[in-house]
């Protein structure tokens, strides 16, 4: 669409989940927002099409959408969106397992008691529970001290709550598991192998490894919410999620400006006053959000407006691992040789600590793994609209991938040409023989294979810096109160100009807390009545889907 006629309230750039957030949040408000978006498409990485072989649905990027479904941004917008046409599949079985190497295999279920009583030791069986009850008694708090600025009086005030709940031994306790690695959390609190071979994978989703500090903290987080949300993927692909949002945001009155690159964010006497974009200075009466990397907003947007520090800063802005994804088309379902994981829609082939470990290190160090961890989905289990009858699929998901391979950790493949066609098709190779060991009738049963590498992910969205999607790496100096840095930790530096998006706390994931909070906070500071429009205001509507895409 064109540009704006009149200045709008705020002006959003980049429409991921914390920028589409962040705009449905304000419209509701009564704000008058542009969402701006460099892709012919807003979403972000959550896309999906028949990108692989005719009548298969992939989920091409993201997939699971607990974080979403247990936000507050839910709670806010579920109701509309759900009008525009999202809904969820899920499951109250089996919900995630891992298989190691010589085939052990530990499942999760729904039901917190099933999962534990397929622990060995009657011990872990009751610390497990404890683990399970324990978060679930301060989720509240715990969500409220992660939805909040902790640098604010609010988040102060959800710190006391958090700390008055838990009282002092407790969050003596809560400290220790933060500075705890995964997998030290793991071999204090349970005897047994079990939880560390189930959740320990998990902090890869997270962009940890088992190695990294605050393991300890997300290791319940992970395992609690799994048993309470389960694992909800959109039905019939992720692309019904972001066309729920397009339909919302048009009713709203958004105007969406797809196929358009913002070039520099205006900063006139040290505020934000507008964006210049596609050659056309696009004004902002009260605010503009900015769901960039670091890199992008201290440097190229802001240019000479960026404030010392804050480009300093981002400059020394770390990225984690890279990643990658391999799409399987089936002609028939996956038969795994152990039964219990016939119905499990998301398994790790992994060893839990010892293998996952191995892989981080050999990817930090520039290396392919020599045995990668290997996240099998298969969301046809949940909806099964997304493959014809008989069919199957797999969306493989690798976590511990170099950005810029300078070697194979197993002494097999040429990495001197970076991420070619060809390192691509064989390093895939190697990922589907770890599958291909529990399940042997894979290698018959694959019709197509499709790869994503860290280069395009890069190329869908520039926040993925170094190919890394979670927005730079969550080691503890760049997490809570110092994600991305202490300096940015909730302040641009620049009035009227905030912060969202991976980079900022609370961290990457479809919970979209960056842009929720923020908006709701611009949201409070403004006087104007909160109302809702529920019919949709004159102006262009957003761009619908690509073709491929519908």
């Amino acid at each position: 669409m064109s540009a704006p006629a009149q200045a709008p309230d705020a002006v959003v750039v980049g429409a991921g989940v914390n920028g589409m957030v962040a705009a449905a949040v304000l419209a509701r408000a009564g704000w008058d927002v542009v969402l701006i978006d460099r892709n012919e498409r807003i979403g972000g990485f959550i896309a999906s099409g028949e990108a692989t072989t005719p009548g298969y649905v992939d989920d091409l990027y993201s997939s699971w959408h607990p974080l979403f479904v247990t936000s507050p941004a839910f709670a806010e917008l579920g109701a509309d969106l759900a009008r525009h046409g999202l809904s969820y599949r899920n499951t109250e079985g089996s919900v995630t397992a891992s298989v190691g190497d010589g085939g052990r295999v530990t499942v999760a279920h729904r039901d917190p008691e099933a999962t534990a009583s397929g622990l060995t030791d009657p011990a872990d069986r009751s610390a497990y529970l404890a683990m399970v009850e324990g978060f679930a008694a301060r989720a509240g708090h715990v969500g409220a001290l992660m939805g909040a600025d902790l640098r604010s009086v609010g988040g102060v005030r959800a710190a006391l709550g958090l700390g008055g709940r838990l009282g002092l031994r407790g969050t003596e306790h809560l400290a220790r598991d933060l500075l705890a690695s995964g997998r030290s959390w793991a071999a204090r609190s349970f005897r047994g192998p079990e939880v560390d071979h189930l959740w320990v994978p998990w902090l890869l989703h997270a962009g940890l490894s088992p190695d990294s500090a605050s393991g300890g903290f997300m290791l319940p987080v992970f395992a609690a919410s799994t048993h309470l949300a389960g694992l909800p993927v959109v039905e019939g692909g992720a692309g019904n999620f972001v066309a729920a949002f397009e339909g919302l945001l048009a009713e709203l009155g958004v105007r969406v400006m797809t196929g358009t690159s913002v070039d520099r964010i205006l900063v006139r006497g040290g505020r934000a006053v507008g964006v210049s974009a596609g050659g056309r200075r696009i004004p902002a009466r009260r605010a503009v959000l900015a769901s960039v990397s670091p890199q992008a907003l201290y440097g190229r947007l802001l240019g000479d407006a960026a404030p010392p520090r804050h480009r300093a800063a981002a400059g020394s802005y770390r990225p984690g691992r890279a990643a990658m994804h391999v799409h399987v088309t089936l002609d028939r379902p996956l038969a795994w040789t152990d039964e219990r994981l016939a119905d499990v829609p998301l398994v790790h082939v992994s060893d839990g600590s010892a293998s996952t470990g191995i892989a981080c290190a050999e990817a930090e160090a520039g290396l392919l793994p020599r045995r990668p961890t290997v996240v099998v989905g298969r969301q046809h289990l949940l909806d099964h609209s997304r493959v014809p009858p008989g069919a199957g699929a797999l969306w493989l998901q690798l976590q511990e991938v170099p950005f810029a391979p300078v070697g194979d950790a197993a002494g097999q493949l040429r990495t001197d040409g970076g991420w070619t066609a060809a390192l691509a098709r064989a390093y895939a190779e190697r990922v589907l023989q770890r599958v291909a060991a529990h399940a042997p009738n894979l290698d018959a049963a694959i019709r197509d294979v499709r790869v994503t590498t860290p280069l395009d992910l890069v190329a869908r969205n520039p926040n993925a810096v170094a190919g890394d999607p979670y927005g730079g790496s969550a080691e503890l100096d760049q997490n809570l109160w110092w994600r991305p840095f202490p300096d940015g930790a909730g302040r641009t530096g620049v009035d009227a100009l905030v912060h969202i998006g991976a980079a900022v706390h609370p961290g990457p994931g479809l919970g979209a807390g960056s842009g929720y909070r923020a908006a709701t906070r611009l949201v409070r500071r403004t006087d104007r009545p909160a109302i809702h429009r529920p019919g949709p205001r004159p102006g262009p509507a957003p761009r619908g889907p690509r073709k491929e895409e519908k």
